[in-house]
Parts: C-alpha cells; sequence; structure tokens
C-alpha cells in the first residue's frame, strides 16, 4: 500500500470509470491517477476497485459536487461521504472547484461562477475553512471557467485566489485551461492572472481541451486534446512556479489510455526540461 505519499512532481492523468478495470489489470505506465470523488461515494464495487488501483499508484480525490460557494452551509452529508472516502483511500491531494451549485434547496449539476467581489471572498474564506475542517485535509481549490461576468467582479481572478490561499492555508489547483477559456470569452488576461498567484500556494495544475460553438464561445468541455496554446501557457506557469504536478483532464470523447499516457508526455518533457535547467 502506498501511504502517506504527496502528489509526485510529474504528469498524471485523470482516471474515468471506462478505465478502471484496465489499469488494475494491465498497470499502464502512468505516474498518478485523478478520480472523481463522487464517483467513489458509498463504498461498493468500485471504491473497492480504486482501492486496487491505490495500492499501486499515487490517487488524487478531485471533487466536483460540493459547491464551495453556495450561499448556504455546505452540505453535511456530502462532507461526511468525501471524509470517509479520503480517510478510505489516503489520498495525495483532495481538490474541489470555486463554484457554487446549491440555492433554496436545489442542487445543480453544473460548476456555477461567482462574483469576484469582498463579500463573495469573505463567504469562501469561511466555506473553504469550514470544508478544511470536516476533511481533516488542506483543500486545494480550482479556478473556474466561466461564461459570464458579474458587475461586482471588482477583484482580478488571480488576486481572489491569491487572497482565498492567503486567509484559509489552502493550496490552489490552477487550470491552465480555464484561465485560457475565460481569457477568450470574458476578455480576461490569463498570464496576468497566473501572475498574480503566489508560488507557494500553488500545488498542482491542470490541461485540458475545450470545444467552440457556433457562436463562438469556448466551452470547457474537457472532451478534446489540449490545444497548442493552453500548451504555451502550461510553460509560462512552470516556468513562474517551477516544477509542479500536472494533471490531463479528459472527461468526453475518451480515447484509450495509452493516448491519454502519450498526450501527458508532452506535460513530463516541459517538467523535465525545467529541471534540467535547474
Amino acid at each position: 500500500m502506498l501511504n502517506g505519499l504527496s502528489l509526485p512532481v510529474a504528469a498524471g492523468i485523470g482516471l474515468r470509470p471506462p478505465h478502471l478495470r484496465e489499469v488494475i489489470d494491465t498497470r499502464p505506465a502512468a505516474a498518478w491517477f485523478e478520480v472523481h470523488a463522487e464517483n467513489y461515494f458509498g463504498g461498493g464495487a468500485a471504491v473497492a476497485a480504486l482501492e486496487a488501483v491505490r495500492e499501486h499508484y499515487v490517487v488524487s480525490l478531485h471533487g466536483v459536487g460540493l459547491g464551495l460557494g453556495s450561499a448556504e452551509p455546505l452540505d453535511t452529508a456530502h462532507l461526511v461521504q468525501f471524509r470517509q472516502l479520503v480517510d478510505r483511500i489516503e489520498p495525495a491531494a483532495v481538490s474541489e472547484h470555486l463554484c457554487w451549485n446549491r440555492a433554496g434547496g436545489e442542487c445543480y449539476n453544473d460548476l456555477l461562477p461567482l462574483p469576484y467581489s469582498e463579500a463573495a471572498l469573505d463567504w469562501m474564506v469561511r466555506q473553504v475553512s469550514a470544508a478544511q475542517d470536516a476533511l481533516g485535509r488542506t483543500l486545494l481549490v480550482e479556478n473556474l471557467s466561466s461564461y459570464v461576468a458579474f458587475v461586482d467582479d471588482i477583484i482580478p481572478e488571480g488576486e481572489f485566489l491569491a487572497e482565498l490561499a492567503r486567509r484559509t492555508g489552502c493550496g490552489l489547483l490552477v487550470d491552465i485551461n480555464n484561465f485560457h477559456v475565460n481569457e477568450h470569452n470574458l476578455g480576461r488576461d490569463a498570464r496576468q492572472a497566473l501572475s498574480a498567484l503566489p508560488a507557494e500556494a500553488v500545488s498542482e495544475l491542470h490541461i485540458a481541451g475545450f470545444e467552440v460553438r457556433d457562436d463562438g464561445l469556448w466551452i470547457d468541455s474537457h472532451g478534446a486534446a489540449v490545444c497548442q496554446e493552453v500548451w504555451q501557457l502550461l510553460d509560462f506557469a512552470l516556468q513562474r512556479f517551477g516544477p509542479r504536478p500536472v494533471l490531463l483532464e479528459r472527461d468526453r470523447n475518451l480515447p484509450a489510455i495509452d493516448e491519454l499516457i502519450g498526450e501527458a508526455a508532452r506535460a513530463q518533457t516541459l517538467l523535465d526540461r525545467l529541471k534540467v535547467a535547474a
């Protein structure tokens, strides 16, 4: 059993359920895996399979349903299940999104954006602190892709994330593709946002592909290969922060796992070059 490990400073891939059995049976040459935590709530065959993966690989748990930014207290039942999974799998990292998903007793199956305002920041500090206390772990908080801007957006995105990390002690999971998508959709400067982040808080980087709608809007679908501009932005981030664990995400149009490992190898090349230069 791999116990007490941190994420390797290497390129990993998101492990999705269609590839789970293959990973257990063939043990492909992946540096580490990240899984969506909610797929393994409640025990049963799924979490037993994840334990089998955990015997041989470093695993990270990536939450997609907690809704840290929802304007109501965190869902206690969700937190209990998340904590049970954390205690059972002993992941190298635990992460969630800077988003909301609940209001008026309704839960929405989406990662919805919140305004970058002083009031939202104060609330996020409370919510992230509560989540960390409940999970017994430092939480990595991920920046979000967005398709709308708010009149209350008075704090630049990078500065919002930096202050959240400073006030809660949380880590930052920096999604490079999300910054790239927001630059196109909302006119935000991705490099400026990255430059505002404190290197000491950045614990992990995500890369993924997006899709373009007929109306020109870019959608963070995780359904395509990583584009050249995101690779360039990843290189910029690594130069800014130094070597960090990099995770390739793919949720739709899922290719063979060997193809994903091959794509992640490009991120590994960037990491290796940085290590040699150092």
